[in-house]
């Protein structure tokens, strides 16, 4: 079994999804392919998908049975004790992002009212 999701590839790269899995919703595809069609539609995926972004769940033998294949993402799969995980990009704190810490003048302006 094959999930695929992909943002913002262009039309062409859609229409050639179509002919071997099942769009199930928006970006969505779904279906069940060999191994050698699997590879190279995700090689055909990587090289169409230009400013897009691209994700690939597939079964696989294991624990989780589970692989995650990741094509400009922010988010990345992680191998932690033999287990996949995806690990998402922390968030800047406010110290390093250039943004003061403590409460917006306006916020002070209407505690100040009261």
């Amino acid at each position: 079994m094959v999930v695929l999701v992909v943002t913002a590839v262009p039309a062409g790269l859609r229409g050639h999804l179509t002919r071997w899995l099942l769009e199930i919703s928006p970006g969505v595809y779904v279906g069940h392919l060999t191994r050698r069609v699997r590879d190279e539609l995700w090689e055909r995926v990587v090289e169409l998908c230009k400013d897009g972004r691209a994700i690939m769940i597939e079964s696989a033998r294991g624990e989780q049975r589970l692989y995650f294949r990741v094509h400009r993402h922010d988010w990345e799969p992680v191998d932690f004790d033999g287990v996949q995980l995806i690990r998402r990009p922390s968030a800047p704190s406010a110290r390093y992002s250039g943004m003061r810490s403590g409460w917006s003048a306006a916020s002070r302006y209407r505690r100040g009212r009261k």
